[in-house]
């Protein structure tokens, strides 16, 4: 879908505007303008965004900006959002840069500033999580049979080397998409295609009828997955 350049200029420039507390707090906002608003990117294409914007050097919100330009509009398309995005940052970071010199002993700028962590907080993690969703659902329904078992246990596995290793992210990702390239390589040789290997992990349907015997129908699974 192609998008007009002004249009794209001020979305971008409403995100530079209001996503406070950094890069990743920027994107729901940016999940709001070029998914939810105006339908620029899918879902599935903005948490590819995402992905992307973490791989490349530089602010993750600039970058995401500089790709969703790019997609809809070209180079120039790029150029513009990337100006929309970090033009009001530039702005209000000048002045502030002021007047936090002048005022900084005061105890209400402090307050401010105070308070706004918890709401920086929030905007990351509902990033988060709508993300996490499309990774366990990526078909988009939020169902314990349409679980996918594989993002599940690649999602859990880069959290902890992340969190208690403290492994580089870019290579967590690059180790992850390796893994996944690998999988789809290993299902296309033993089942023909991936789709009969994401069924395999599926989590059976009846399984959502008997909730009370989980245990049971998970082993079910296995063995019905091994004949």
């Amino acid at each position: 879908m192609t998008a007009n350049l002004w249009q794209l200029f001020l979305s971008f420039m409403q995100v530079g505007m209001f996503s406070i507390g950094g890069g990743y707090a920027a994107m729901p906002f940016i999940r709001s303008q070029v998914v939810s608003v105006h339908g620029w990117l899918t879902m599935s294409e903005f948490t590819d965004l995402v992905t992307i914007a973490e791989m490349t050097p530089g602010p993750i919100a600039v970058n995401a900006a500089t790709f969703v330009g790019n997609r809809l509009a070209g180079f120039t398309g790029a150029i513009v959002a990337t100006m929309g995005c970090i033009l009001p940052s530039c702005l209000i970071v000048s002045l502030l840069a002021y007047l936090y010199r002048k005022y900084r002993q005061m105890d209400m700028l402090q307050n401010v500033l105070t308070c706004l962590r918890p709401a920086v907080v929030a905007l990351i993690a509902s990033a988060g999580l709508e993300i996490l969703r499309q990774v366990i659902w990526p078909g988009g329904v939020i169902s314990l049979s349409e679980v996918d078992v594989i993002g599940l246990v690649m999602a859990v596995a880069a959290f902890i080397v992340l969190r208690w290793r403290k492994w580089n992210p870019i290579l967590v990702m690059l180790l992850c998409g390796a893994a996944r390239l690998g999988i789809g390589d290993v299902a296309c040789l033993v089942f023909g295609d991936m789709e009969q290997l994401d069924e395999l992990f599926r989590v059976p349907h009846g399984l959502v009828e008997h909730d009370h015997a989980l245990g049971v129908g998970y082993h079910g699974a296995a063995m019905d997955g091994i004949q």
